[in-house]
């Protein structure tokens, strides 16, 4: 064989290895490379999130989750709703003045929400981030004061919240209970993350 031969055989082998390692390297990038993107999940997480609040029966609570957290929604009773008046002087920042977790203009109100019979706010305590629990009935319990009047405790440190999620006075819990941007989209449907129409 001459080696005009020779070199055009090497030559052909080496573009065969070259495209052989330039497929191989292609097809171990494109994993690596998408790892970068988003996955759906973390996209969902910080994406609003449709709530339907028909089926809630006064008195109730419905737990969603958006980016990540415990959003509550309560459809406070008229009993609940007329507490909160007496609830005013006890709370820390009854006007939810506090700039930590700033409050929506339409939810700086006695009530903080849109509607006075729902409550939205995330499940967090402002205190250590543990998350209280219900304690809607009213009256005398343990851990609470005799006149209860209805609303949150968290079980880490004590602090306790009114059904509007305002933290009462000389509590661990700094802030009042944060809320969310919302908006309804109908009497029955809920947006959380998202308040363009409010």
């Amino acid at each position: 064989m001459s080696q005009a031969g020779v070199d055009q055989d090497r030559r052909t082998w080496i573009a065969i290895t070259c495209g052989a390692g330039a497929v191989g390297g292609v097809a171990t990038a494109i994993p690596f490379v998408s790892t970068f993107a988003p996955s759906e999940r973390a996209r969902a997480a910080g994406a609003p999130v449709e709530v339907d609040i028909g089926s809630i029966a006064p008195g109730e609570k419905l737990t969603v989750e958006w980016r990540g957290k415990p959003v509550w929604i309560v459809r406070r009773t008229p009993e609940q709703i007329k507490a909160l008046e007496s609830t005013e002087a006890k709370v820390a920042d009854p006007k939810s003045l506090r700039t930590q977790y700033p409050t929506p203009e339409y939810a700086k109100n006695p009530h903080r929400s849109i509607k006075p019979e729902f409550f939205v706010g995330v499940g967090i305590c402002s205190h250590l981030g543990c998350s209280p629990s219900d304690r809607f009935a009213p009256g005398a319990q343990p851990s609470l004061p005799d006149d209860w009047a209805g609303g949150f405790l968290c079980p880490c440190h004590g602090s306790t919240f009114d059904m509007a999620g305002r933290v009462f006075k000389n509590m661990p819990a700094p802030d009042n209970l944060e809320v969310p941007p919302h908006m309804y989209l109908s009497e029955t449907r809920l947006i959380i993350g998202e308040d363009k129409k409010a």
